[in-house]
């Protein structure tokens, strides 16, 4: 221990510790550095001392309109609907048996009563035939009885017979007029049976489906084309109540697809809500149904008033503000100039570049639509009306 204590001292002793003359020369280098500094700074500034502005700023140039204040607020509200036929049908033969012919395929236009299949009604063909001879029998068997109750009437005036066998006579002749009706309503039937197996177009329309071909068995009421009424087609929209009482039926409105505009007129509509999508189905009839195809989506704008007082500004003209507000400028007139003063506002519905706002400006103040970056609050501005903001503020106010 003794030993480190005796290393330490010799290690210390060899240590070269600053002078005082040292240390002197150090504060008089450090003194000059700051004067040279000083000297430096003094040299830039402008021997008339600081500048300080006396003049204001020149005036900054901005575009304004002005605003217009109105009591009520009109959404446009755009509803979509689906473009269907008014008739679409499933056709099929009533009766089974062996498809002979299908006279229509898929994308074909066929007119009412149009033959499209047909079935094998050969069998058909021949009960006819033998319902048909059996009505003539009856009928040859009801000339016959006729004659007898003749001959028996002629032979009971005579006292030749008794009256039971004019009554016999009769009955017999009765009989033979009923067969000659069961004869002729089964022709009917089978007459009937044969006509329901061609298969034709109940309506003006085109084939969608094609479900058969030629030679398969047909089940009876199986589907086998399928026509659909193209010429006339309906959209059916929801609609919320209170916009679904304002469409009169007959009344004329215009809806929108890919394609373009597509003129309607209101048919009827259900005047129940529906209970999942909370709105009234209304059907509109296509006035013209070659501007749009079945199965397309149209939509149906429509106007509706809410009391919110308040006016419309384009975007440009808002700058975010605290706790979920927005700020806008007003030229302010002061002392025969303008300038710029910050009012809050709150954004109430928004349409494309422009917004509904409300807050504490008047009818009538100009609003700053520009060049917000560049304003501070009582910045002097020069002020160049937008025409077309005016316009549009008009228009809003529709």
């Amino acid at each position: 221990m003794i030993q480190q204590d005796k290393s330490m001292a010799a290690h210390l002793s060899r240590l070269k510790l600053p002078t005082p003359q040292k240390g002197l020369y150090f504060l008089i280098f450090i003194t000059i550095m700051i004067a040279l500094l000083v000297l430096v700074a003094l040299t830039q500034r402008s021997a008339d001392g600081p500048f300080i502005p006396e003049a204001e700023p020149e005036a900054l140039s901005v575009t304004v309109a002005p605003a217009y204040i109105r009591e009520t607020l009109i959404l446009n509200e755009s509803f979509s609907g689906l473009v269907v036929a008014r008739r679409t049908s499933q056709l099929g033969f009533s009766a089974g048996g062996r498809v002979i012919r299908i006279e229509a395929d898929v994308g074909d236009r066929v007119q009412a009563g149009q033959p499209l299949g047909k079935l094998d009604a050969r069998s058909l063909t021949a009960q006819l035939a033998a319902s048909r001879a059996n009505a003539a029998e009856a009928r040859a068997n009801y000339q016959l009885s006729r004659t007898v109750v003749e001959r028996q009437t002629k032979l009971f005036e005579r006292g030749h017979v008794a009256q039971q066998r004019v009554d016999e006579a009769n009955a017999q002749a009765s009989a033979a007029a009923a067969r000659i009706e069961a004869a002729m309503a089964q022709s009917d039937a089978l007459e009937v049976a044969i006509d329901l197996a061609v298969l034709r177009a109940p309506f003006s329309g085109t084939v969608t489906q094609r479900l058969i071909d030629e030679g398969a068995i047909a089940l009876p009421g199986a589907p086998i084309l399928e026509i659909v009424e193209d010429s006339k087609l309906e959209a059916r929209i929801g609609l919320p109540a209170i916009s679904a009482a304002t469409i009169m039926p007959g009344q004329e409105v215009e809806l929108f697809s890919d394609r373009g505009p597509v003129p309607a007129k209101m048919r009827s509509s259900t005047g129940i809500v529906d209970r999942a999508q909370r709105t009234v189905t209304v059907v509109f009839d296509i006035v013209s149904p070659d501007l749009v195809d079945p199965g397309a989506i149209v939509r149906l704008s429509l106007d509706r008033g809410v009391d919110e007082r308040g006016f419309w500004v384009p975007v440009s003209a808002l700058s975010e503000s605290s706790r979920g507000l927005w700020s806008i400028y007003v030229a302010e007139s002061v002392d025969g100039g303008w300038r710029a003063s910050p009012q809050l506002v709150e954004i109430v519905q928004t349409d494309g570049g422009r917004v509904y706002v409300r807050g504490t400006v008047r009818d009538g103040d100009q609003i700053i639509l520009d060049g917000l970056s560049r304003l501070v609050p009582g910045q002097a501005v020069v002020l160049v009306e937008d025409a077309s903001a005016v316009v549009t503020a008009h228009e809003s106010e529709g």
